[in-house]
């Protein structure tokens, strides 16, 4: 295959629309693409060879959800699944449930007229 050249249409992974598009080359470094130019939404960025950066995890929200997990199963250390919840004979859920999933709110009905029918 040729070496690049400046203007050249490469496929890239674009941070700004976080899908993978067209791109035209703006610098080459050693016969490399090294930044483009997004043809959707003009920004420019280094050339990621396609590939999307890695997931941000928050070490706080990691942290939260470990010690819930401690509490739910406290001999498990919060490595584990939590149990599930249990189901009532009359069909509701166990407190796990009710924490994990409020009701949703109700609807109100719309003001106006009614249909006659």
């Amino acid at each position: 295959m040729r070496e690049p050249r400046l203007g050249d249409d490469i496929d890239d992974f674009c941070v700004r629309c976080k899908r993978v598009m067209n791109h035209a080359i703006v610098s080459v470094i050693n016969g490399e693409a090294a930044k483009v130019r997004c043809r959707t939404c003009h920004s420019d960025h280094d050339f990621r060879h396609e590939q999307a950066p890695p997931p941000k995890v928050d070490p706080r929200k990691a942290a939260l959800f470990s010690e819930v997990l401690k509490k739910v199963n406290p001999d498990g250390g919060g490595t584990e699944e939590a149990p599930a919840a249990v189901e009532t004979e009359d069909g509701a859920g166990g407190e796990a449930a009710e924490a994990a999933a409020p009701a949703p709110p109700a609807k109100a009905k719309p003001k106006g007229r009614a249909k006659k029918s």
